[in-house]
């Protein structure tokens, strides 16, 4: 869905609740939201639902409907509308409308019911190593003894 009026950080609130959920779950969780954006998101996601039962009848492929799942919900930001308020003493303030494009992607569980592998990337934390051949930087020297004043 794109260039849809909303601010994405407000869509992201209602594609939260929806993510790793079955089909049917998410679209029950929406129902139920109170956000102005889970009617759209709802849309959203029965047309992605009607796409997978096109390919699943006419290109014949070989996807479970009972099986899909919401592997991702992505809202990212469009383009935004600049506009201007009037202001005090014949100034005006400048604000924006945000807008948002909302991707989402569905995936079949395997037969078990689990959702297969999920990504290495997203578990995995790498530690901070300085790299081979460069030389750290010298640390501060401590102060020394300080030198008496000698009168003469």
């Amino acid at each position: 869905m794109r260039y849809l009026r909303v601010s994405p950080q407000k869509a992201r609130l209602v594609l939260d609740l929806i993510k790793g959920r079955r089909v049917e779950e998410a679209r029950n969780t929406l129902a139920f939201t109170k956000k102005r954006v889970a009617a759209h998101v709802g849309k959203l996601l029965q047309s992605a639902l009607d796409n997978a039962n096109f390919l699943s009848a006419e290109k014949n492929l070989d996807v479970e409907i009972d099986n899909l799942y919401v592997k991702s919900a992505i809202a990212n930001d469009g383009p935004r509308m600049k506009r201007i308020r009037p202001a005090p003493q014949g100034r005006a303030y400048r604000y924006q409308r945000r807008i948002s494009h909302i991707e989402l992607i569905l995936a079949e569980r395997g037969k078990s019911g689990d959702a297969g592998p999920r990504h290495a990337g997203d578990a995995r934390t790498v530690a901070a190593a300085p790299a081979k051949g460069k030389r750290r930087a010298p640390a501060a020297k401590a102060a020394g003894k300080k030198k008496k004043a000698v009168a003469k």
